[in-house]
């Protein structure tokens, strides 16, 4: 498992290693439903994307983090945010997550061809034997996406992370594993409509 930045292309989504001059465009997509104020998430107010960038940047030079930004392929637009995180390359294991979306391209093509680049490069290039997508067991919308996408839910991680607002959240787990790779893979071509 070399983690490298890399951009990752589809048809209609760009996944590019996030970089300054993303951050104009993020802030767009986060003010279009003002993301950083729904509570069941961690989107960055308009003005922390600095730390944003920063945070990300130390995680990735740490081994753990590959930060993404999400860009509309057609017309280079940034829609959104995405990143590998909790890399163990030891154990062959990586999570999905702190993804976030402007409200304009929610439940659109948007997300399962992020996830379709993702799963792809972690199984088929890094040779993952699992990867990991949590969310709040509050998040109904991000529960929906992540079991649309083919993912298995395991179980419930109790008191498992405090958000902003002090609460203490349950996280729910779930994973794809290489031997469901298969599955889940011909899953999402079909549900983006083609087949490579």
């Amino acid at each position: 498992m070399k983690v490298e930045k890399v951009t990752l292309q589809g048809r209609r989504v760009r996944l590019e290693p996030l970089s300054t001059w993303h951050l104009p465009g993020l802030k767009e997509a986060i003010e279009d439903g003002h993301l950083w104020d729904i509570p069941v998430t961690f989107v960055p107010p308009p003005e922390g994307l600095d730390k944003f960038f920063e945070d990300a940047e130390c995680a990735f030079d740490a081994g753990r983090e590959l930060t993404f930004a999400t860009l509309d392929a057609g017309s280079g637009r940034v829609v959104g945010s995405t990143r590998f995180r909790c890399i163990e390359a030891g154990h062959r294991r990586a999570e999905i997550g702190f993804t976030f979306l402007a409200a304009s391209s929610q439940r659109t093509h948007v997300n399962t061809e992020a996830k379709y680049l993702m799963l792809c490069h972690a199984l088929e290039v890094w040779g993952c034997n699992r990867i990991e997508l949590l969310t709040d067991e509050r998040n109904i919308k991000s529960r929906a996406a992540i079991q649309r996408i083919g993912a298995r839910e395991e179980g419930i991680l109790r008191s498992h992370m405090v958000m902003r607002d002090g609460f203490i959240r349950n996280s729910v787990m779930y994973s794809v594993v290489a031997a469901q790779w298969p599955e889940v893979k011909a899953g999402l071509q079909a549900k983006m409509k083609w087949v490579l």
